[in-house]
């Protein structure tokens, strides 16, 4: 059933709010000391965002702010050095907060549809339009990630580093309903097997270690991102209908890993971490799986990031995914 891939049971999904870097490490790290994630701050602007922060990473590839949102260019400019001052910043406060810690240690960075959907070419238009640029910049984002990769485990010996690819728009490429620069139209669906290509390569990235690869948005691709080689599957399940249940039994059948978004993403009342878990528990006895192996099978985690929460609350979320999935492990019936 699971094949014992290093994982904890709980874990963040990447943004919080705030502009501190030491503070959001601190949360990251003392909130999830079994699975620690390396924290990401879009309120500090332009290229600590998903999209700025992961086109920092890229090789041989630059890009600036323009008004309409990232767009390639010639050669790396202010905006560039910006993405990459703070990630810098942030992995010397992970590494801070992260001395001697054995185990899995989540890093995140944009997939390449959705970066492809949100990057833009020098004609305004997304990458997504063009195949050759498709191709250029899934080779260009494989070597960052493979650069940032050896990063962690130069920062942090003892980790065992778990790529997060973050997917959102990944359903609209596929689907054909990501909107062109003129708002009036939208792009071709790209074809299925072109899109596993592309995340397949992404996963051989990591040699041999783990990819999950994280999709807030409904309708997640579960058999296609199994195809891929994704170790785990990281998803909102309020927005899961019983047409996803063939999909996720095969997948955890197969060992797939499910990372559970069972906490909201902004301000409101948390409900007893056993309630939060009752959706996990449902779809496992739909699915008909014995519920000793649940906890072995599932990670608990907010829905989506935490840019738009309160810092408090955003504290609060992340011990109640703790608290949750103590309580699947406990009471898996």
């Amino acid at each position: 059933m699971n094949d014992n891939r290093p994982f904890g049971p709980a874990t963040g999904i990447g943004s919080l709010p705030g502009l501190d870097a030491r503070e959001a490490a601190r949360t990251a790290t003392g909130s999830f000391e079994d699975f620690p994630f390396l924290p990401e701050l879009p309120a500090r602007g332009p290229g600590a965002d998903m999209t700025g922060r992961t086109a920092g990473m890229l090789v041989e590839l630059y890009a600036r702010v323009e008004p309409s949102g990232w767009r390639l260019g010639d050669r790396p400019g202010r905006d560039t050095r910006r993405a990459r001052a703070w990630l810098a910043e942030d992995l010397d406060a992970l590494e801070e907060f992260t001395q001697g810690h054995q185990g899995p240690l989540k890093v995140q960075a944009v997939g390449p549809w959705t970066l492809a959907a949100g990057l833009e070419l020098r004609n305004g238009e997304a990458v997504l339009s063009d195949p050759g640029a498709r191709r250029d910049l899934t080779a260009s984002l494989a070597e960052g990630l493979r650069l940032h990769l050896a990063e962690i485990r130069r920062r942090v010996p003892g980790a065992t580093p778990v790529l997060q690819l973050d997917e959102p728009s990944l359903t609209a490429v596929l689907t054909g309903r990501v909107r062109t620069a003129s708002g009036y139209r939208t792009h071709r669906a790209v074809d299925r097997q072109e899109v596993e290509a592309a995340l397949r390569d992404l996963v051989a990235v990591h040699d041999g270690g783990p990819t999950v690869v994280h999709s807030c948005a409904p309708a997640v691709p579960f058999a296609l991102l199994r195809r891929a080689g994704a170790a785990g599957v990281s998803f909102d399940v309020s927005l899961l209908t019983e047409r996803d249940d063939e999909a996720i039994g095969e997948a955890v059948e197969g060992g797939t890993r499910l990372f559970a978004g069972v906490v909201p993403g902004t301000d409101t009342a948390l409900s007893e971490p056993a309630g939060s878990v009752g959706d996990v528990r449902t779809l496992w006895r739909r699915l008909g799986l014995s519920p000793g192996l649940l906890a072995d099978a599932v990670t608990v985690t907010p829905a989506c990031g935490l840019a738009g929460a309160s810092p408090e609350y955003a504290r609060r979320a992340l011990a109640h995914c703790v608290r949750a999935a103590r309580s699947l492990a406990d009471n898996p019936e």
